[in-house]
């Protein structure tokens, strides 16, 4: 199985998780991936820089909007606000320990805003999907942490353009590559205080510490914040779990650095290699039978079901005792996500019992790369193994341009398969 680990050591921030994840693509893809995210946003500008942190070679992710790039400020603990003296050329993004880019003034944009700037990002469907996703769990934060609504959120920090690039920065990485299977050390969150738009806050701040529930995380002698909101909503949101690094063919090794200076090694690892036996996994199948629900109650299940971590969700119509008719849902994980997805099925449905089964499966190595077309990017799933391999267009990709370019869904589906044989297959 194509396994993605994330070494943590150090926390975790926007730009070093697109830049660890960045070094493991190949060259071509590191092409595709830079075009794409200059071509993001009017006057946000995105280099891979290289850079070396306590003697280690790696690439640091330089985002500027308008030509500027902005830090934040840890602070000594106990620092009072009276003793910060503000530059008035410091226009702090402190929920991004490594860099903050908003140009001259508080960026503020509420939650339907930014998803109004991820639906029309040049990038594959699934890509804006996820950035959706990953921003919702920002929002639900950062409103925990302020006591508010959600409405009522007004984004001054991750709301920013350098914020954006930084999200859709990893999710488009991480679809470029097409792990099967991600997982995080745990997080070293830092300690002390930093200084934000709110006025000094401790490290970890608490959006931050929101979003790392049931994440194991851990502080210690360093002063700094290492791991930011952003940096904790997307490890929360991809990663499968946390512990030590698994059983694995090393294969790659991604180094992502910040740009602060620290007594350790300030950079973000990721490594990438094949786990367990290849072509042929263990997974854990939940099955139960309903025949109370409605259809609607039924959808809104396998949605969250599919939002908490499924591998995937069926149902199939069936006959019950005494000729009722009901469906029958299918439920495949991960086997480490088996009781919390049982739980979920329990919660989120009206049956009083699930079944679960281990079941092997022998599986090809999926990938993905994007192919241009005259219609737009669109994405190609890809598998391979066996002596077999498979190749066809992501279908949301294609049908989000064909809706886009007013033209038929198979003339958008054929363009991408021409595009792809006319295109050696990527090599990592």
């Amino acid at each position: 199985m194509k396994t993605l680990y994330l070494e943590c050591n150090m926390g975790a921030a926007g730009d070093m998780l697109t830049a660890a994840l960045y070094e493991l693509l190949d060259r071509q893809q590191k092409e595709d991936f830079l075009r794409t995210m200059n071509g993001l946003l009017p006057g946000v500008t995105v280099a891979a820089v290289p850079a070396v942190t306590c003697g280690i070679a790696g690439t640091r992710m330089e985002v500027t909007v308008h030509g500027q790039e902005e830090v934040s400020h840890d602070l000594p603990l106990g620092t009072a606000a009276s003793e910060v003296h503000e530059d008035p050329h410091d226009h702090e993004h402190p929920h991004d320990h490594e860099h903050s880019h908003e140009h001259g003034h508080h960026h503020h944009a509420a939650p339907a805003d930014i998803d109004r700037i991820l639906d029309h990002l040049p990038v594959p469907e699934a890509v804006r999907e996820n950035a959706k996703a990953v921003y919702r769990r920002i929002a639900d934060a950062e409103a925990a942490a302020h006591g508010v609504p959600v409405t009522e959120i007004h984004f001054h920090e991750v709301g920013a353009l350098d914020a954006v690039a930084d999200v859709t920065g990893v999710c488009l990485a991480l679809h470029l590559l097409g792990a099967e299977r991600i997982t995080a050390s745990p997080v070293h969150v830092g300690s002390g205080q930093v200084r934000c738009a709110h006025g000094i806050m401790p490290v970890p701040a608490p959006a931050t510490a929101h979003l790392l529930r049931g994440v194991p995380c851990y502080g210690g002698e360093i002063r700094g914040e290492l791991c930011t909101p952003t940096g904790a909503a997307l490890l929360a949101h991809f990663a499968a779990s946390f512990g030590p690094q698994p059983l694995m063919t090393l294969e790659a090794t991604g180094v992502g650095v910040g740009r602060k200076e620290f007594p350790a090694a300030n950079c973000v690892r990721a490594l990438l290699g094949e786990s367990g036996q290849a072509g042929r996994e263990e997974i854990t199948e939940l099955v139960c039978h309903i025949d109370d629900s409605t259809a609607e109650a039924l959808a809104y299940a396998c949605e969250t079901l599919m939002a908490q971590g499924a591998l995937d969700v069926t149902t199939a119509p069936i006959v019950m005792k005494k000729g009722r008719a009901a469906a029958a849902l299918t439920v495949l994980c991960r086997p480490a996500d088996e009781e919390r997805l049982a739980r979920a099925v329990l919660r989120e449905t009206s049956t009083l019992g699930v079944r679960a089964r281990r079941c092997a499966r022998y599986v090809l190595t999926p990938s993905c790369r994007t192919v241009e077309t005259a219609f737009g990017p669109i994405a190609m799933k890809r598998g391979e193994g066996f002596g077999i391999c498979k190749e066809k267009p992501e279908y949301g990709d294609a049908a989000a341009a064909a809706r886009r370019c007013g033209v038929p869904f198979q003339t958008v589906w054929e363009a991408a398969v021409k595009a792809a044989a006319e295109q050696e297959a990527p090599r990592g």
